[in-house]
C-alpha cells in the first residue's frame, strides 16, 4: 500500500466507516458499476440515465449528516438507490417525461423559407384560389366542405341535398382541376 495515498477505509462490523477520508472513493470503486446496472435494469428507458442516478446516490451519501458509521454499507446504498429511483419516477411522472421528444435537428430543423420558396407557395395558393373560383358552385362547395371543413361525403351529400355518388364525382372533378391548375408550379 502506498503511504502517500489516501488511507484505506475503516471497517466497522464488516462495512466501511463513514468518517474515513477515502470513504466515498472506496464506495464508488466498489459499487458504481453495481449501482449503474441496478438502475439500468429497473427501467429500460433509464439506461442512459443510470450514471446520473448513481451519482445522486453518492451525493446523498456525501450529504449524510449523522456522525456514526454505516453499519451495513451495501444495504444502505441500495435503500438509497431505491429512494432515488422512486424520486426519479415521481419527477418524471409529474413532468410527463415519457411524452417528451428529444430534439433532432435532422427531424425538427426549421424549413428553408427562402424568398423563392415563399413566392412559389404564394403562386400555388393563388392558383388554387383561381381554380376554385372557376368551378361550379356545387363542385366548389363539396371540395371546400371536405378539404377545409373536414366533412365526410355523407355529410356533404346531406348538406347539399345530393347523393354520395354525386359528391364523389364533384370531388374527382375538383381534384382534377386543382391538379391541372397547379401542375406547372410544383
Amino acid at each position: 500500500m502506498d503511504p502517500s495515498g489516501p488511507s484505506p477505509p475503516r471497517i466497522v462490523n464488516g462495512s466501511v466507516a463513514q468518517n474515513s477520508i477515502s470513504f466515498l472513493d472506496e464506495i464508488s470503486r466498489r459499487y458504481r458499476g453495481v449501482l449503474n446496472r441496478f438502475f439500468a435494469r429497473r427501467t429500460s428507458s433509464l439506461s442512459h440515465e443510470s450514471e446520473d442516478l448513481t451519482q445522486q446516490v453518492f451525493a446523498r451519501l456525501a450529504r449524510r449528516k449523522t456522525g456514526g458509521d454505516i453499519a451495513q454499507t451495501e444495504r444502505y446504498l441500495f435503500r438509497t438507490a431505491r429512494s432515488v429511483l422512486i424520486d426519479h419516477h415521481r419527477r418524471g411522472g409529474s413532468r410527463q417525461q415519457s411524452s417528451h421528444v428529444s430534439y433532432d435537428e435532422a427531424v425538427h430543423a426549421v424549413e428553408d423559407f427562402s424568398t423563392e420558396r415563399v413566392l412559389i407557395a404564394r403562386e400555388q395558393v393563388e392558383a388554387v384560389h383561381r381554380c376554385l373560383e372557376s368551378l361550379p358552385d356545387h363542385v366548389r362547395m363539396a371540395f371546400v366542405l371536405h378539404r377545409f371543413e373536414d366533412l365526410s361525403y355523407a355529410e356533404i351529400a346531406q348538406r347539399l341535398g345530393v347523393s354520395i355518388s354525386s359528391v364523389e364525382k364533384y370531388m374527382m372533378r375538383a381534384l382534377r382541376e386543382v391538379t391541372e391548375w397547379t401542375k406547372g408550379l410544383m
